[in-house]
């Protein structure tokens, strides 16, 4: 028997008996997870993975009940998934990341989102330059700073007058 694995993070993984598809419906002992275990492990909502697995980005196995049971690869690809998400990856691109064959598919796709984490890295560090002269600004009321005001028209963009 397999012995329950511990995670630092929560609580011990589920052990079941359930059918796999893949494997013509033989019970095998697993240690799998309900997606509701999985949502709640990365602060998401059900329908997230769900909306992943419609756009092809997760094929969790299904038990004797059709529910989907989550294995700890399933953990991994929504932990990829999630960060790739968060750096503003396109959703076809994650999908071509982890599962195009040829490399240089998977190399298009990661280069895609490099360049839209870059932008959204500079928007960042934009935002940080302006919080921070905000914070040790000298005028009283920031947003009437010559500075702070420039800082703003740059994202405004052309034909922007500062306020007197």
């Amino acid at each position: 028997m397999q012995s329950p694995v511990i995670s630092e993070s929560g609580p011990l993984l589920d052990m079941r008996r359930i059918t796999r598809p893949d494997a013509g419906g033989t019970p095998v002992a697993d240690r799998s997870m309900s997606i509701g275990v999985i949502a709640a492990r990365f602060g998401l909502a059900p329908q997230v993975l769900r909306r992943w697995e419609s756009a092809g980005l997760l094929a969790p196995p299904r038990d004797t009940r059709g529910r989907r049971r989550y294995e700890d690869a399933d953990l991994f690809r929504v932990a990829v998934i999630l960060r790739a998400r968060e750096a503003g990856f396109a959703v076809r691109d994650i999908r071509d990341m982890l599962d195009a064959g040829a490399p240089s598919v998977r190399h298009s796709a990661m280069e895609r989102g490099r360049v839209v984490l870059i932008r959204r890295i500079a928007e960042a560090r934009t935002a940080l330059d302006m919080i921070d002269h905000a914070l040790d600004c000298d005028h009283e009321d920031f947003t009437a700073c010559p500075h702070f005001q420039s800082m703003v028209a740059g994202r405004i963009g052309t034909g922007f007058r500062r306020p007197r």
